[in-house]
């Protein structure tokens, strides 16, 4: 059984389909259609629903797909969607700054528009042009235009009022205490079941006893074979409960990430070390995506064209992984062995990812490239981290993905650039090494010659980056 709140109501259910989606469990179950789809991937922003959940004494309130959402993951927090925002026949002012900018045409997008501007109203205090933009960047608008609907944004959070939410906090705040204090053990219907384990030591244990059983963090991939390929997934474990996993530790020469942290708690805390990292990560599909998507989902997916697995080769990323009661550390480079096949034991999972910290000297730059700037899937992504000391190159680790099966170092590359100096002849010796690390194959995102040659182009870039700061190479928000 899981426990959540609908609004302000609390819901227990016991005999539902673990392979439901939020997004079908509102539509089909609740009767709210409010909530529509439009892509079931994660891609146009339609489905969005609000989700809040405990944060200390607070309440964090999170944009999310419901399309890419299984419904397990409800357990524990507020679900809210388009219908709760109307209280006491009043317009809440996200939907009223909506109807008074015209920011609405057909309306099939509105809904998703609405929860957006709604998770942005709840979290910021003031309007912020950036926050706006990166709040509504998932969510696509075929015949309004933009430009309405940012006005919007402006009107309800440059005069921010309180909200019937604010009201009943403090009640929420209880009601979601009272529930954490009964974890949910499991979730089954139609032939399918979901296992709930509260802590690191019970998940090590059903999975070392389930193997063959689907991990579900963020769900945001997984989901897709549902979602896309209508396929049936009987056995999950799902890690939400598991606070282990969502731990941060920030320590003098690391950082210790749960596999369960967000991508969108990744973002500042690796952008504050690495601020190519923050940047790219803010890149990375949309803001919804990022509030559900994990950083150990996204290594263990183990896509060749993954953002995050280059970046964190390049800086020399561990793994700690489990199995059962054991642990055992892995350099990030040796996880991945072939596509789609990794290191991981049956039964073994990631419990956390340990990223060294900034030393002196050391350089890192991080490009990602794609058809789109932003919520697209990389072409080339590339990671250089260079220990740069009077114009000399010392240690150097460099990995890319999008060019071969699997993320991967480039050593030859490497080699030509390791303890010489860093210039031009230099560079071009170790892009023509580039060609001896890889064999790019040629895909629908881009042909083998242009991933080689895009390759080589980034190292020019990294070196014109460090060696002329003066010369602007970075797409603005400006530009």
């Amino acid at each position: 059984m899981i426990r959540f709140l609908l609004n302000q109501r609390l819901c227990e259910e016991r005999d539902l389909d673990p392979n439901l989606t939020v997004l079908d469990y509102l539509r089909r179950v609740q009767g709210r259609t409010g909530t529509k789809e439009g892509c079931a991937s994660g891609d146009c922003g339609a489905c969005t629903v609000v989700l809040a959940e405990l944060a200390g004494e607070h309440l964090r309130y999170r944009a999310i797909n419901a399309c890419l959402t299984f419904v397990a993951s409800l357990h524990g927090k507020q679900l809210i969607s388009v219908e709760d925002l109307k209280q006491q026949g009043r317009l809440h002012p996200v939907q009223q700054a909506m109807a008074d900018c015209h920011g609405s045409q057909c309306g099939f997008c509105t809904p998703g528009f609405v929860m957006s501007l709604f998770a942005l109203h709840k979290g910021v205090q003031q309007y912020d042009p950036h926050a706006t933009q990166q709040a509504l960047a998932g969510n696509l608008c075929r015949c309004t235009g933009y430009r309405p609907i940012l006005a919007a944004a402006e009107q309800a959070c440059a005069q921010r009022q309180a909200d019937a939410f604010d009201v009943h906090a403090a009640e929420t705040i209880a009601q979601l205490q009272a529930i954490a204090r009964t974890p949910a053990e499991s979730l089954a219907g139609n032939g399918h079941r979901c296992l709930l384990p509260s802590s690191l030591e019970q998940l090590a244990e059903q999975f070392a006893a389930h193997p063959e059983a689907r991990l579900v963090a963020g769900g945001t991939d997984l989901a897709l074979e549902i979602t896309q390929l209508h396929r049936e997934l009987p056995l999950l474990i799902h890690l939400g409960q598991v606070e282990a996993l969502k731990r941060i530790a920030v320590l003098p020469d690391r950082l210790e990430i749960g596999a369960g942290v967000a991508l969108s708690d990744c973002q500042a805390l690796l952008g504050a070390d690495y601020p190519d990292f923050g940047a790219l990560l803010e890149r990375f599909a949309s803001l919804q995506i990022r509030n559900q998507g994990t950083l150990g989902g996204n290594i263990g997916n183990a896509s060749p064209i993954g953002d995050a697995p280059p970046l964190l080769i390049a800086l020399g990323a561990q793994l700690i992984l489990r199995l059962g009661s054991q642990q055992r550390r892995l350099a990030l480079e040796d996880f991945f062995l072939d596509y789609k096949l990794t290191a991981r034991q049956p039964g073994e999972l990631i419990e956390k990812v340990i990223v060294p910290r900034p030393v002196a000297g050391q350089q890192f730059r991080a490009y990602k490239v794609s058809k789109r700037l932003d919520d697209d899937i990389s072409a080339v992504c590339a990671a250089f981290s260079l220990q740069l000391t009077n114009g000399m190159l010392g240690a150097v680790r460099i990995a890319f993905g999008g060019m071969a099966g699997i993320p991967k170092r480039a050593t030859a590359c490497e080699q030509a650039l390791s303890g010489r100096p860093f210039d031009t002849a230099t560079v071009e010796a170790a892009c023509a090494a580039l060609a001896r690390d890889f064999t790019p194959l040629s895909d629908f995102r881009a042909s083998r010659d242009y991933r080689l040659l895009v390759a080589q182009n980034l190292l020019r870039r990294c070196h014109l980056e460090l060696t002329q700061p003066h010369i602007a190479t970075r797409v603005t928000d400006h530009a």
